[in-house]
């Protein structure tokens, strides 16, 4: 068998053999394998989730997931008498013999005698298959090397310390992705992870909406130590924009330009995407319309200013085609925006003009919201508003290239927070976020949506979510969630289940050829170095940081 293996797939001189596990001795495709494990494989070594190779026997690798282990026994009567184990030769006797070690194994791929690259499997493996610890062979050879152009070191297999797992960022963009995992697992430190691999990589820009001010400039762990945020790992590839000017001064953020919206360039749609948070009835959301067209663009400014009439009105209030009790309602649940301090009765400049322009150069912004980020219902409206209108100018860009009247925009990544926000199934079907997701890549515009609640995100979207990145979740319906849509999940519950609460994920989808349990890899001094930080910005970049923070020490 292992010449015949050698033959097929010649290793390297300085490639180590791999570890026999044991044999295969029953299962199905459908169900996955049973693995009898050999006497001198130690099962308390063997976890669910690794990554382990059946060689058939014609010749066919089985890359396949350990996704159960069990004890076995010859004689069911050894659980009822079980001998004196104190004793070491009698322990050793019936170790292996009597009593053996049994594990499940999921097979995901195979690569046929004739081929290169893995295929999905459509058969299984005979009776007696050999089962062997996967080799960083293997590994390379399932997930590709991180030398290629595109592949970014995502972490290393459970148990195959330094043995790297690498991303297709080209096929990660290509479709919405997300990460899902509970509070406290990581979510963010994988997230910049990722958004640090794209931007490396040149696969795409990102816009980022950066709730918690997390992914600009800087920000702390756990351990109060301080990280390093995108602008800083790339100075020419990342702007940072912010709705508050003072609390960037206040934590030393450096940024390039500062956000504000007037109220005259706010539009029903806007509003609309607020509909649940303000408790909003259809019947107000329908007089949102209208009132924007009776009163015209400056129509919220004027709701909102007690000292007007609303002269245009009075026709319509004493018609009946607007109820007074309607008006008032509206009128006091959109009070809540004169909270915003980014809100002006008219903005200095058009802010998605701006954040188009760095995009359209290839420079990727994070938007910081300082201290709105702790406001919902901030969140939601400027996210929805920059994002619908930089929708529509990639609209109009990609059917312009389709007539050969220009080139096509670069691929875009907007990544959000609290995602099941936007996409809960009573609005997803009518956000620009909704339709992002459903679009694919249509427009060249997919999202990065981060959430610790899968199962309030609406069933169709999430079945379009091309790669899911899930850490730990501990509610069974997030579970089914993040499953939704995947064939042969089943498997994939259990090891889901038994995840670290810290720097362990399942990757599944788009930009993997199989699911895989990694230890994700630690956002530090490995991952700076890789990315090239330290390049010094241009001298336009920092005076630019110079005249919106008004200080001269603005460097790096």
């Amino acid at each position: 068998m292992a010449e015949e293996l050698d033959r097929w797939f010649p290793r390297p001189p300085s490639a180590s053999p791999p570890r026999r596990l044991g044999i295969v001795v029953g299962g199905s495709l459908s169900k996955g394998l049973e693995v009898k494990l050999d006497p001198q494989t130690v099962i308390e070594g063997l976890a669910v989730g690794r990554y382990v190779v059946v060689h058939g026997r014609t010749g066919r690798r089985f890359f396949s997931l350990i996704n159960d282990v069990a004890l076995d026994a010859t004689n069911p009567l050894i659980e009822k008498t079980p001998p004196d184990a104190s004793d070491p030769f009698i322990a050793q006797v019936h170790r292996g013999t009597t009593t053996f070690g049994r594990i499940h194994v999921a097979p995901m791929l195979v690569l046929e005698p004739e081929d290169k690259e893995p295929r999905p499997v459509k058969t299984v493996p005979e009776h007696f298959s050999e089962v062997y610890e996967a080799t960083p062979e293997d590994v390379a050879l399932v997930f590709g090397q991180k030398e290629r152009p595109g592949y970014f070191v995502i972490g290393e297999p459970l148990d195959m310390a330094g043995i790297p797992v690498t991303l297709n960022l080209e096929r990660f963009v290509e479709r919405s992705a997300g990460v899902f995992g509970k509070t406290g697992t990581g979510k963010t430190f994988l997230t910049r992870t990722l958004l640090a691999g794209i931007i490396h990589q040149n696969v795409a820009v990102t816009l980022v909406f950066d709730m918690h001010n997390e992914y600009g400039w800087k920000s702390q762990d756990e351990a109060r130590r301080e990280i390093k945020g995108l602008r800083q790992l790339f100075p020419t590839k990342v702007a940072v924009f912010t709705l508050d000017e003072e609390s960037s001064r206040r934590r030393g953020s450096k940024i390039d330009g500062a956000v504000y919206i007037g109220y005259d360039q706010i539009e029903p749609e806007d509003v609309d995407s607020l509909s649940s948070l303000l408790a909003l009835t259809d019947v107000q959301v329908g007089a949102l319309y209208f009132l924007r067209r009776k009163l015209g663009p400056r129509w919220l400014a004027r709701l909102l200013n007690e000292e007007d009439q609303l002269e245009e009105l009075q026709d319509a209030l004493e018609k009946g085609t607007l109820h007074g009790g309607t008006l008032g309602a509206i009128q006091r649940k959109l009070n809540l925006f004169r909270r915003f301090g980014f809100l002006l009765d008219r903005a200095p400049e058009d802010p998605v003009q701006r954040i188009l322009e760095y995009l359209g150069r290839g420079v990727s912004v994070v938007l910081e919201f300082g201290r709105y980020g702790n406001s919902l219902e901030a969140y939601i409206l400027v996210a929805n508003y920059i994002t619908r209108r930089i929708h529509e100018h990639y609209v109009r860009r990609k059917e312009a290239a389709q007539g050969g009247k220009g080139e096509e925009p670069r691929p875009l990544v907007i990544t959000v927070e609290e995602a099941h926000k936007f996409l809960d199934p009573a609005v997803a079907r009518h956000t620009i976020f909704g339709t992002i997701a459903r679009e694919l890549r249509k427009y060249n515009v997919t999202l990065l949506i981060v959430d610790q609640r899968p199962s309030g995100i609406d069933p169709e979207v999430m079945s379009q979510i091309g790669t899911r990145v899930t850490c730990l979740l501990d509610d069974e319906a997030d579970i089914r969630a993040v499953f939704s849509g995947v064939a042969g999940a089943a498997p994939l519950r259990e090891v889901l289940a038994r995840l670290d609460t810290r720097q362990q994920a399942l990757i599944l989808g788009h930009a993997v050829p199989m699911p895989v349990v990694v230890r994700t890899r630690s956002y530090g001094e490995e991952l700076y170095a890789e990315v090239g930080a330290g390049e010094k910005p241009p001298e336009e970049v920092l005076a630019r940081g110079r005249e919106v923070l008004g200080r001269e020490e603005v460097e790096l």
